[in-house]
């Protein structure tokens, strides 16, 4: 199966801090499985590094002002990249502003979170792709 994954997941630094956030597991699903990676801020044309940035209801902001058009450009590229390499499912960072599944920061830069997803898990859920944060990565090992 094809799966569309957070960058950051495979070990690529294109976090907001310039950071990454390899996941133990991930080399084990692509042994399985073909993974492409996307960043989706990235594809939207923000930089990295960039200020943190919450969603804020419809809205992504970082303390700076509104970055939604950005966030939005990237959830649709990376729909694009889904659709055109024929993927079957996403497994995409949790908590994330773009990516974020279940749980997401509540736009007060305070650290709390709430139910919610990004900008992008919601584009690909909508879109009836299952979508899978990295904390369920071991369903897909099954």
């Amino acid at each position: 199966m094809k799966i569309l994954i957070s960058a950051c997941l495979l070990g690529a630094c294109c976090r907001y801090d310039g950071a990454s956030k390899a996941h133990p597991l991930v080399a084990e699903l692509a042994k399985r499985h073909t993974l492409v990676p996307v960043c989706p801020e990235q594809l939207g044309g923000l930089p990295t590094p960039r200020p943190p940035a919450e969603r804020q209801g419809d809205r992504v902001a970082t303390q700076a002002g509104d970055v939604t058009a950005q966030y939005r450009r990237g959830a649709e590229e990376a729909l694009r990249l889904y659709q055109l390499l024929d993927c079957e499912a996403a497994v995409l960072k949790e908590r994330s502003p773009s990516c974020g599944k279940g749980l997401v920061y509540d736009g007060t830069f305070t650290g709390t979170l709430i139910e919610g997803d990004g900008v992008t898990a919601e584009l690909l859920a909508g879109q009836g792709i299952p979508v899978y944060g990295e904390s369920r990565i071991e369903e897909l090992l099954k």
